[in-house]
């Protein structure tokens, strides 16, 4: 996400290296790049404008502490003024109510409405243990109400029909009714998107609101349309209370200007962010971590909590044990690390939230994807339950019947067995040394800024 704002962002601190403290002469050029990348990001000029200004006042005469060169006090001002243009905190949803809590989803057609009520079923039943209903009222788009239906089956939401010969109010009163008779807490309302902002569909969905008086209203907007994404967000806004905003496609966004316009234009919270295609792929939009992933200092907190949820700590503590007692690491051993990496959200994932990814040359990251270790997890799952666990009896005749089995070619196999060679290695000294020796064995190795450590932040 918003590769080509940290890239720029990243080049600009570079520049200050050398100067002693930030003075309005040094400081005008990198607010030139700053500006420069912000525009190029399709940040709406209102909030360029606004930002820089603010950077500038904040940061002109800093005295530079022992611990900060400029190009550090810089980022600060900018990390700060960051989080205050995206909301300052995350803003959750307020579900406190009387039973069902109505959502009410609205935005254009194609901005991923549909998909969002899914991912946001996901979210409440999982980690907010709600019950879920869920409703189409959008009675225009071919299949939609289908569409709905069937991604309440994949979420574990229950599913309230509706037919394309009834009124989208009638709809949602007997889908209310239907969720307070049941005692569901919470009632998601999809509506029906248009190509563009028209009369009739801003009449209808007022009625709709009119209707139901959602305690959440969310306005769902494709983030990788920029600037526009917050116009679109403004227009609506001027026509609903809407309560939030939910950015979607976010993983596909290189620039960043719909997360970074938003908020400024409307006045209301990003609440959640979008960040792939499978319905899990939902996360709080917390403004302070986006700004440490826009700079280039990673996600870790995200990063932990999607730890915490994901992987199975259990055959976790297993895996500490076994290679505590001096045990190998095995093929068995690998193909579950693989498997919970993909659980939380595969590489490219990781690497959006890990400290200094920023600095890591362009052809390395688009080397490392899912693609390879999908490959790696078939190469596994091709193999005898006695080769997993003595990796030295594969030979030649069992590489050929491995990579046949596998769809892969016999130099697939070697990279697998040579990679795993290597993280046994590894897995002997963190057993021996624990993770100190482990991390002293690496230093110099990891792909960041030309030594062992990542940069600021990290």
């Amino acid at each position: 996400m918003f590769e080509n704002l940290s890239g720029r962002l990243s080049q600009t601190v570079k520049k200050l290296r050398g100067q002693a403290r930030l003075t309005e002469d040094n400081i005008k050029e990198a607010l030139r790049d700053v500006r420069m990348a912000l525009l190029e990001a399709d940040v709406a000029l209102p909030v360029v404008r606004s930002f820089i200004e603010n950077v500038k006042t904040r940061a002109v005469g800093q005295e530079v502490l022992t611990s900060l060169t400029p190009g550090q006090a810089l980022i600060k001002v900018v990390n700060d003024e960051l989080v205050a243009v995206m909301g300052k905190a995350n803003e959750a949803l307020a579900l406190n109510s009387q039973p069902p809590a109505v959502i009410l989803m609205a935005g254009l057609q194609g901005a991923g409405k549909t998909t969002t009520v899914g991912k946001l079923t996901r979210f409440l039943k999982e980690r907010e243990k709600k019950s879920v209903m869920v409703v189409s009222c959008d009675v225009y788009r071919p299949a939609a109400i289908k569409q709905l239906e069937t991604v309440a089956q994949q979420t574990g939401g229950v599913f309230f029909p509706s037919q394309p010969d009834q009124k989208p109010v009638a709809i949602a009163k007997a889908a209310y009714n239907e969720a307070k008779l049941k005692y569901f807490d919470v009632l998601i309302i999809d509506t029906a998107g248009r190509l563009h902002i028209d009369a009739e569909m801003m009449g209808e969905i007022q009625e709709l609101h009119a209707a139901v008086h959602p305690i959440e209203t969310l306005f769902v907007v494709d983030s990788m349309t920029g600037q526009d994404a917050a116009n679109t967000a403004k227009a609506f806004n001027d026509a609903l209370p809407l309560t939030g905003v939910v950015l979607t496609k976010a993983d596909g966004d290189a620039r960043g200007g719909a997360a970074l316009s938003v908020r400024h234009i409307t006045g209301k919270p990003i609440k959640f962010i979008g960040v792939g295609e499978k319905l899990d792929a939902l996360e709080p939009f917390h403004p302070d971590r986006m700004a440490s992933r826009i700079l280039g200092m990673g996600d870790v907190l995200s990063l932990i909590e999607d730890a915490q949820r994901q992987v199975d700590h259990e055959k976790a503590k297993k895996l500490a044990q076994k290679l505590n007692k001096g045990k190998g690491f095995d093929f068995e051993d690998l193909k579950e690390q693989m498997e919970q990496m993909l659980k939380m959200g595969g590489i490219a994932s990781l690497m959006d939230k890990l400290p200094g990814m920023g600095n890591v040359p362009e052809q390395v990251k688009n080397r490392a994807n899912d693609r390879e270790i999908r490959q790696m997890i078939a190469i596994i799952n091709s193999m005898t339950p006695q080769e997993r666990r003595d990796p030295e009896v594969i030979k030649a005749s069992r590489k050929r019947r491995i990579a046949a089995g596998s769809g892969l070619q016999v130099q697939d196999v070697n990279r697998l067995l040579k990679q795993h060679m290597q993280m046994s290695k590894a897995m002997k000294q963190f057993s021996k040394g624990g993770m100190r020796k482990l991390m002293q064995t690496m230093k110099g190795r990891l792909p960041f800024n030309g030594g062992g450590s990542p940069p600021i932040g990290g």
